[in-house]
């Protein structure tokens, strides 16, 4: 499998030490371990093993993994993994995707504090469609849904904002009937924009009067009960921006398409072309010009920053779900689901069995590619045929 030859890995082995230094009195827990796992991601650090060829003896060595949440090498398995388990919960029937943003006042917020605004971030957003799509105005019916958390745009700055994925339509109140959307319609974006501002701006204000908001350099005065509802109130007249793309052409496209998005981090290192001179280079996409593929410079000193910009709080749940896919009834709701829509029931796959296969199967099963394939003679199959325990000072070689 042909791998990148530059990677947000190699940026922080090269820079990594000198960034820490720099930056020691700003950096959290979880910036610190992101870093380091990064840094050692399939190098002799971490240790590894040995393969051989069964058929033309060709040899290699392969590192592991730090399988750390920000990794951009460590998303794949897990991707494929989530898609798969999704599989057995799509309906027949059309899905829309919504994005749920804030403007950048409250983005600086949430940067000083992540868990809390994040949190109030996912509340407000599926009260806000729960309570919309409830309304016997609109809809009537109790949907289902999973958000995922993005904290970044193109250029790595912070941008917090869900991607939400809703069957068109629902459970009528009685549970008795399927109610579908209107075709290629789901629910009116100002609607939806207005309550969740409502909703967002409310718990906020909690937040602050229960002291769970903390405030520091250019934010610090908004510790005061005063300018802190100065610094809200234009925001109550501001418009926020939520809206709903073009509906997916069916329930399969959901996860070939929702796939890119849920284990996503804030840069690909397939989009990483120069570095040099203490620059890195990176290709975007300016969506303010026609979506045109344009490249920016960032010292490596800036580029470290914003991508550390994105670290999620310690134990903090990226992608969650609602309604009648919220995890508590999720397997009695989505059998009244496909009940009401005349499908054929599908059995899932038995969790012992998936848990007792080599991650190479898993990996092969899940993505269609081989990690057993020689890639000399493209004949044989490679075999551990010895390991290597990890090395107290990481390396800058690697395997991937």
């Amino acid at each position: 499998m042909e791998r990148p030859a530059l990677e947000v890995g190699r940026v922080f082995r090269r820079y990594g030490d000198a960034y820490r230094q720099q930056h020691a009195g700003s950096l959290s827990l979880a910036q610190l371990r992101a870093m380091s796992a990064i840094e050692r991601c399939r190098t002799a650090a971490l240790g590894g093993h040995v393969e051989q060829c069964d058929q033309c003896h060709f040899q290699r060595i392969a590192y592991n993994s730090c399988r750390d949440r920000h990794c951009p090498k460590c998303q794949c398995l897990a991707r494929a993994q989530w898609v798969e388990d999704r599989q057995a919960e799509l309906l027949d029937t059309q899905y829309f995707h919504v994005v749920f943003t804030v403007p950048e006042e409250i983005a600086a917020i949430a940067y000083q504090n992540k868990e809390v605004v994040y949190d109030i971030l996912f509340r407000a957003t599926s009260e806000t469609l729960r309570t919309i799509a409830a309304d016997p105005q609109h809809l009537g019916a109790e949907i289902g849904f999973f958000a995922v958390l993005h904290s970044w745009g193109q250029n790595l700055m912070f941008h917090p904002h869900l991607h939400c994925v809703v069957p068109g339509g629902g459970l009528s109140p009685q549970g008795t009937r399927w109610i579908p959307c209107r075709h290629d319609f789901f629910l009116p974006v100002k609607v939806l924009s207005c309550l969740f501002r409502r909703l967002f701006l409310e718990w906020l204000e909690k937040a602050f009067e229960d002291g769970q908001l903390k405030f520091f350099s250019s934010l610090q005065e908004r510790q005061d009960r005063k300018a802190f509802l100065r610094y809200l109130a234009p925001l109550r007249k501001k418009k926020w921006v939520v809206y709903a793309k073009k509906p997916f052409a069916g329930p399969q496209q959901v996860l070939d398409y929702v796939g890119r998005y849920t284990h996503r981090v804030a840069i690909s290192n397939n989009r990483i072309v120069n570095l040099d001179d203490g620059q890195v280079t990176f290709r975007y996409k300016d969506y303010r010009n026609g979506s045109q593929q344009k490249t920016m410079s960032l010292s490596a000193d800036e580029f470290i920053r914003r991508f550390l910009l994105h670290v999620l709080p310690e134990g903090f749940h990226r992608i969650r779900y609602y309604g009648f896919l919220g995890n508590r009834y999720r397997k009695e709701k989505l059998e009244q689901c496909r009940h009401l829509l005349g499908m054929l029931r599908r059995e899932p796959d038995s969790p012992t069995e998936v848990a007792e296969l080599d991650y190479r199967d898993r990996y092969q099963a899940l993505t269609g590619s081989s990690l057993w394939e020689c890639p000399a003679c493209h004949r044989g199959r490679m075999i551990v045929i010895g390991e290597i325990p990890p090395s107290i000072t990481p390396t800058i070689i690697d395997t991937s």
